[in-house]
């Protein structure tokens, strides 16, 4: 008896910026159990490395490149190794990015730490975006295109305007490629996650003060986790996504809504 196969990912390839930990981790660890060969990027050389020792066992093609997406030309020579590597990239999920602070206020923001979160999270989606779909046009079979956005692009998040910023226009790009690449057969859809237990937010959410402040307005009482993405990640790469493009996953334990 045949099941439902639109979930398989067997012989497709996942790019995954910031992949090493996390979110994108978790990502990984889900399409590559769905049967897809996958290509982390992440700039901790040790980090990568653990990574790809936490995905052996499933029995997939894996590679790990250190590249800092904030630098075009990385992109661009890492992009080609990967494919050089790997033969294709089916879907292409700009995760990497960094945190805003959320220390000062922002009459108090300098224009350097407004452009090392810009630089990262948006102009690095930008320079990963445009090599993957370059990349699926000239293949002509479509593909995938997943940003990382963030309930910040949403919702007002004092203190962290620039970080606000780099997501909301991750959800704006996303839109658009939406509809540029539609009739190449590529999707481009936007996760935004809420307050996830990650490197980078453990200074946060270890803070007893702000967890109790914060766990309150959860109503699913707990911080998100990198494996809390695995499902969608597995959707919008498979067969299973292929007439749902332009949205944006809000995943954030109910937050939002309290």
């Amino acid at each position: 008896m045949s099941g439902y196969k639109a979930f398989d990912l067997s012989g497709q390839v996942a790019l995954i910026t910031g992949g090493n930990s996390g979110i994108g981790l978790g990502m990984a660890q889900a399409v590559a159990e769905a049967g897809a060969d996958v290509v982390i990027w992440g700039t901790n050389a040790s980090k990568n490395a653990q990574a790809l020792e936490a995905l052996a066992h499933t029995g997939r093609r894996l590679r790990a490149f250190q590249c800092d997406v904030s630098v075009e030309s990385q992109v661009e020579a890492i992009f080609e190794r990967s494919l050089a590597e790997m033969g294709k990239i089916d879907a292409c999920f700009a995760n990497a990015g960094v945190g805003g602070g959320g220390k000062k206020s922002f009459v108090e923001m300098t224009a350097e730490e407004w452009r090392r979160v810009m630089a990262v999270n948006l102009d690095g989606a930008f320079y990963t975006f445009r090599a993957a779909t370059r990349h699926l046009v000239e293949r002509g079979e479509g593909g995938r295109l997943i940003g990382t956005a963030s309930l910040a692009a949403i919702e007002g998040a004092a203190r962290n305007e620039h970080y606000g910023a780099t997501k909301g226009g991750m959800v704006s790009m996303i839109r658009a490629l939406a509809v540029e690449f539609a009739r190449y057969g590529i999707t481009a859809n936007a996760v935004l996650p809420g307050w996830i237990a990650t490197d980078m937010t453990a200074g946060l959410t270890s803070n007893e003060k702000f967890a109790d402040k914060v766990l309150q307005r959860v109503p699913m009482r707990r911080w998100g986790e990198g494996e809390d993405f695995g499902g969608i990640a597995v959707y919008l790469m498979s067969k299973a996504s292929a007439f749902h493009t332009g949205d944006s996953f809000l995943i954030d334990g109910g937050y939002a809504l309290y």
